[in-house]
């Protein structure tokens, strides 16, 4: 989805142009929104070398119902074997480790066997979509070696109900003891949210991370405050973290469960762009991200209700200006 600008762009296209120009078959989708504002000399360099480029629904197109739906999906495989994703984008804000407010606080996953077949396959999807329509043979690969039972879930973009609804829908209803959610953009739906105040109800311990001070959107922020009050008087714990900008796309369900991916819990990701996540089973995974969700919490402020009760009239104002555009954001 992201390809912007910074040295990082220069130095991932010059590494995917001369691993084309070794005879590596390599092929790069990139989102004519997301990606509008890449580096020019990254993009004379691809296009100059024997990569193959596609632009998923170019912007110019008179089809509007098309440019509305995007694809949010970050995927990287590597001869069919080794694959990548999470919410990292190709630019200098995923280049550090939230040292500072440039430095975007994220997760990334990788992953090593036949589970790469789903991530081909997403990539697949959309870059037929782009242009000619292409068939390949797979490669040869080796049997998987780990014993994590690993799911890819993609959705594609419509309107309304959608595969990942569904997916972060169930894995909420699935939580018997704690559920806890790292997003970049809170502006829930309302299933979404009866989900959560179920859950709370039926003794579930369930906490949201999200993005405080620094963030890329005030306008989701405002649109998510109503939704967020109302969790908050329901049982729901929010922290705001306070570091960096959080982007980080993370659901673990009763130290089982794992759900890494690009899908935000905002209107976009459930219902309108193509995204892909990675659904494992694995306790001890699942123990490290709580590990650094504890660590996170140390940059986090929590809210509190009271807080939000007492949010000025302007804030209030400006916030149903936001709501206005709720299904954008």
């Amino acid at each position: 989805f992201v390809y912007w600008t910074g040295e990082i762009a220069e130095r991932f296209a010059d590494a995917l142009a001369s691993a084309a120009e070794r005879g590596v078959r390599v092929r790069i989708l990139l989102d004519s929104f997301g990606s509008k504002d890449m580096e020019p000399g990254a993009r004379q360099r691809l296009e100059g070398s024997p990569a193959e480029i596609r632009w998923f629904r170019p912007l110019g197109t008179f089809r509007l119902w098309k440019i509305d739906k995007r694809t949010h999906r970050k995927i990287l495989v590597c001869d069919e074997f080794v694959g990548f994703t999470g919410g990292v984008g190709i630019a200098e804000e995923w280049t550090g480790d939230a040292g500072n407010p440039g430095q975007w606080r994220e997760t990334q996953l990788r992953i090593r066997g036949p589970a790469c077949d789903g991530l081909r396959a997403a990539f697949a999807d959309n870059w037929n979509e782009a242009g000619e329509w292409t068939w390949d043979r797979k490669l040869d690969r080796p049997a998987a070696s780990g014993d994590v039972p690993v799911q890819i879930i993609r959705s594609s973009s419509t309107v309304g109900w959608t595969e990942m609804a569904a997916v972060v829908r169930s894995l909420i209803c699935l939580a018997q003891k704690r559920l806890r959610l790292s997003t970049a953009y809170f502006v829930p739906d309302p299933p979404l949210m009866e989900k959560l105040e179920a859950a709370v109800r039926r003794g579930v311990s369930v906490e949201i991370m999200m993005p405080g001070g620094t963030t890329d959107s005030r306008l989701s922020r405002l649109a998510g405050l109503r939704c967020i009050e109302r969790l908050l008087e329901g049982g729901v714990r929010f922290w705001r973290y306070e570091q960096a900008m959080l982007h980080a796309k993370l659901m673990l369900v009763d130290d089982c469960v794992c759900c890494i991916g690009s899908p935000n819990l905002n209107r976009r990701s459930m219902g309108k762009d193509e995204e892909c996540c990675a659904i494992l089973i694995s306790p001890s995974l699942v123990a490290e991200e709580n590990a650094r969700f504890d660590r996170d919490l140390d940059d986090c402020a929590e809210v509190s209700l009271d807080e939000l009760r007492d949010r000025s009239a302007v804030t209030r104002l400006q916030e149903g200006i936001a709501r206005m555009m709720i299904e954008q954001l």
